[in-house]
């Protein structure tokens, strides 16, 4: 049994829905760590473990792209996806007030209010995938579909080729 000090707030939004995890943790400094290296870390496909990226669109709301590890957002995709004109990343600074994570610990689920959250339309072709759990060193394995229903999210093609 897991020391309730142990469970982040994520872990415990999924227990409260009912919705079956399982955690996996790695070794970490104090820094956000590579995406691809943490997959490698976990022992597991990049293109099966997410990072979460917090955009602002130019009507001023601000959006959750889930995509996987080894990928890059496309802006303009994003934009579409989204139904705005165009998107920005939201700089660093402004990460930990708004969602209440920090870089390389930012997760779709458990953030301070929640925000449209668009998933890359692959997460739908695995049964689970990784994401951040809601600090660095952990991460929890979850069915996608759980994932955009806890979200109240959607699926699309907002990768570069």
């Amino acid at each position: 049994m897991k020391k309730k000090e142990d469970k982040t707030n994520v872990m415990r939004i999924l227990e409260q829905k009912g919705v079956s995890y399982e955690m996996r943790t790695y070794p970490h400094g104090d820094e956000a760590v590579d995406g691809v290296e943490v997959a490698r870390l976990l022992g597991q496909d990049p293109e099966q473990v997410y990072k979460t990226l917090v955009a602002r669109g130019a009507s001023g709301q601000f959006y959750v792209f889930d995509i996987p590890v080894s990928a890059e957002l496309d802006l303009k995709k994003a934009a579409k996806a989204v139904g705005e004109k165009s998107v920005a990343m939201l700089h660093v600074k402004e990460l930990l007030p708004l969602t209440g994570y920090v870089r390389g610990g930012c997760s779709p689920i458990g953030m301070k209010k929640p925000f449209f959250t668009t998933f890359q339309e692959d997460a739908q072709l695995y049964d689970t995938i990784a994401v951040s759990a809601g600090k660095i060193g952990v991460q929890v394995i979850v069915s996608p579909m759980a994932l955009l229903e806890l979200t109240d999210g959607q699926f699309a093609d907002v990768i570069k080729c």
